[in-house]
């Protein structure tokens, strides 16, 4: 049985299909359907791999604490930044074939505000990096030795070359062969991506990474760029990506999960549907992983990975947890 508020609604509506057609009765549902739901959920935030616990943890005392959105997702991800043992993301990640760690990042805000940095060296927090492009520049993306000095210029240090003693043993071990392989789940869970909805009802996004292990020197992936790495639509929802880029980058990844959200899909079945356009768009798709997450404007949320192995982290008022995502290849 239907609530008093969802009787108004519908009468509303029916008045609306009376009086102007087709074209706003659509609108409003659509409407309806994303943002004026009585069961709303917030705040939540969701992130990628278990790394995404810790980065949840300091996302959560944001938003539990009437913060909004895009402090938290920034927040979230300095944690994993800051953690030099971690081989895929921040100053600790594996280098380039050349030895080189290079780091790529964006955010985005619910006013549809953006800013990334990519093959960006030697500073410590490139997603800080990248919201101070988003606010200060009238860009969206600075790479290399321009994001470095952008960076420099505005109050950020310059961190040691040298690589962890975790990276480098790793680097001259793969320097026996030099053989670029990329295992999946191994070298190419890239990524943190996170996105959250806070308790005044809007969204944000971040991702941030080094890349892939052994890359070319100067290769950048879907990490860095919206639409691709990340993407929020206040309207609708958000999600972000995480594994081989390349992959990533051919479907414009985050934006089609956004878009088939838009067209009535739930986060989860975004997901799926996803990574069923990049399996047809990629001839050698059993050889990667690539994993998408997703969250709509009612707090709901979900996953699909290509293969198994990819796990996010999820809190709410509940707590915080690590899930399976469902996956393609079985």
């Amino acid at each position: 049985m239907g609530t008093r508020r969802s009787f108004i609604k519908k009468s509303t509506l029916l008045s609306a299909l009376a009086l102007t057609g087709l074209p706003e009765i659509t609108k409003a549902f659509s409407k309806e359907n994303f943002s004026g739901a009585d069961d709303v959920r917030k705040p939540v935030v969701i992130s990628t791999w278990n790394h995404g616990l810790a980065a949840n943890d300091a996302a959560w005392k944001i938003l539990s604490s009437n913060g909004v959105a895009l402090d938290a997702v920034e927040k979230g991800v300095m944690v994993t930044e800051d953690d030099l043992t971690n081989l895929s993301v921040g100053l600790g990640g594996l280098p380039d074939r050349d030895g080189n760690v290079t780091l790529d990042a964006c955010i985005m805000d619910e006013k549809g505000r953006c800013g990334g940095v990519a093959f960006l060296q030697r500073i410590k927090h490139p997603i800080s990096v990248a919201r101070m492009v988003m606010e200060k520049t009238p860009h969206v993306l600075i790479v290399g030795s321009g994001a470095q000095k952008f960076a420099l210029d505005n109050g950020f240090k310059l961190e040691s070359k040298k690589l962890t003693p975790e990276a480098e043993k790793a680097y001259k071990e793969w320097l026996k062969t030099s053989q670029y392989k990329p295992v999946a789940n191994i070298e190419n869970h890239d990524t943190i991506g996170m996105v959250a909805l806070d308790a005044h009802g809007n969204l944000s996004g971040s991702c941030t990474t080094s890349g892939l292990a052994y890359k070319m020197n100067g290769r950048v992936g879907d990490s860095p760029i919206i639409g691709a790495g990340m993407y929020v639509d206040n309207e609708i929802g958000a999600a972000c990506a995480t594994g081989v880029g390349e992959t990533v980058l051919r479907i414009c990844g985050s934006y089609l999960v956004v878009e088939l959200m838009r067209q009535g899909a739930s986060p989860a079945d975004a997901c799926k549907k996803a990574v069923e356009r990049l399996i047809s768009k990629n001839p050698n798709y059993k050889d990667v992983q690539v994993g998408f997450l997703a969250l709509n404007k009612k707090g709901e949320h979900g996953a699909y990975a290509l293969q198994k192995g990819f796990n996010y982290a999820l809190a709410d008022n509940t707590g915080n947890k690590l899930f399976d995502a469902d996956y393609s290849l079985k």
